[in-house]
């Protein structure tokens, strides 16, 4: 189905060329292009009396601050392997496992976007997770038209919130670091988006009627 076609949660959009106005977003982008990503994790000391076996065996375990995780590009590496459900399905999961931390927290800003070299050392908050899997997808030859970083209302929750959205047959897949599962948009019926941006554009979208 023609991009056109196609609805973020069922809401009306309208699409803009520049995204000069969003300067957190350029920002990160200027700082993704001056270097790529570490080539290994930050290393994580186990805690005192913990089995320092298990911090480099790849296994977690359940309520453990300690987990062994793939360096981003043997993550990209196997994700090479699959096909594209199974794809976003590795970089959702394999993304979601770092700890989520505030921006006033880690970084002493109310807002901050950061690189993915950023995120996998510091972990980060909702659109650190989004644009972590943004950049990983661009990595495997996804298109930057069929992704938008997606800032939108929580209306469970009261609060705002940001996802990647993957396009897909007539509609979008979402990539979420408060959903385990890679889900179609039209099965999410608690999220309202405000605006979405990708490199090229960004949308203004307005409730669903």
């Amino acid at each position: 189905m023609p991009a056109s076609a196609r609805t973020l949660f069922g809401a009306p959009e309208r699409q803009f060329a520049s995204v000069e106005q969003f300067p957190k977003w350029l920002d990160m982008l200027a700082r993704e292009r001056r270097g790529p990503p570490p080539t290994a994790p930050e290393p994580v000391a186990p805690p005192p009396g913990a089995d320092a076996v298990l911090a480099t065996s790849g296994a977690c375990r359940p309520g453990s601050p300690i987990c062994a995780r793939p360096s981003f590009p043997d993550l990209l590496a196997e994700a090479r392997k699959l096909p594209r459900l199974e794809q976003l399905r590795l970089i959702n999961k394999a993304l979601n496992g770092h700890r989520y931390i505030t921006d006033p927290e880690n970084w002493g800003v109310p807002d901050y976007w950061a690189a993915v070299r950023q995120f996998l050392a510091r972990n980060g908050d909702c659109e650190d997770y989004a644009i972590a899997k943004y950049m990983a997808l661009k990595a495997l030859g996804y298109s930057i038209d069929e992704m938008r970083i997606v800032v939108l209302q929580d209306e469970n929750l009261g609060v705002p919130h940001a996802i990647l959205a993957v396009a897909s047959g007539d509609g979008y897949l979402i990539l979420d670091n408060q959903i385990g599962e890679v889900l179609p948009d039209r099965l999410i019926v608690h999220y309202r988006p405000i605006y979405s941006i990708n490199e090229r554009s960004w949308w203004l979208h307005q409730p669903p009627g």
